[in-house]
């Protein structure tokens, strides 16, 4: 797709208000503006392509500002406090109630995705959404990065999830990255104090291998939030 067809579907998905996915497309418009601009002779269409870059790429930071308050702000729809040691807590159980239909996009903000479990644990939690969200389009991931192995494992998922259902995954790195939360395009924010990676490790032939509900957890919090103005 070229820039100029990821700028438009940019700007479509921006005044339909479905701004995370309008970010990246600001952002990879945006990067595509710029190669051209790099290799224009005439001064005058490189000025243009630098203003029309600057637009686009302020635009991305007013809706980036815009997701932060969305993440800061809502009514608080349950508080779970898990003990530790204690099972029953997998992803599904703790908050697969609101992963539904009505989601179309989510923002997963997790700094911690670097050693082989907590990547399979983006995975898990991947299918847990892939299969609760029947119209989900959108996965956007924001971690820290750390390259090697990594980076193997987030072009594999992408790989996956687009031959699977047709989602498109898209990671942005960031080194200041450091709270943890789950954001849905139908109003939910989950909050997990030590996000995706709160279980502990068990033997490779016992319960809780597959089925995470079998496995002892940390001690962490998790906090709920409704926030209407998320909802796209």
């Amino acid at each position: 797709m070229s820039a100029s067809d990821l700028l438009l579907r940019a700007v479509e998905f921006d005044k339909s208000g479905r701004y995370m996915e309008a970010v990246n497309l600001y952002e990879e418009g945006a990067e595509g503006l710029a190669t051209m601009a790099k290799n224009q002779a005439d001064s005058s269409k490189k000025k243009y392509l630098e203003n029309k870059i600057k637009e686009y790429r302020d635009r991305a930071c007013i809706l980036k500002e815009q997701i932060l308050k969305w993440s800061i702000r809502g009514e608080i729809k349950d508080k779970i406090h898990i003990v530790e040691n204690s099972k029953g807590h997998s992803y599904k159980s703790l908050f697969g109630k609101y992963l539904n239909d009505v989601v179309k996009e989510i923002l997963v903000e997790e700094p911690y995705l670097r050693e082989y479990f907590q990547l399979t644990n983006l995975v898990m939690f991947c299918e847990l959404a892939v299969s609760s969200c029947r119209n989900l389009k959108y996965i956007n991931v924001r971690t820290v990065s750390v390259g090697g192995e990594q980076v193997e494992a987030f072009r594999q998922l992408k790989d996956s999830l687009k031959v699977a259902r047709g989602i498109n995954l898209n990671v942005e790195f960031s080194e200041h990255i450091h709270d943890r939360q789950i954001i849905l395009s139908n109003g939910y924010i989950i909050k997990i104090g030590r996000g995706l990676n709160y279980f502990k490790k068990v033997e490779k032939f016992s319960l809780g291998v597959y089925d995470f509900d079998y496995r002892e957890c940390r001690e962490t919090n998790v906090d709920i939030f409704f926030c209407p103005e998320n909802i796209r």
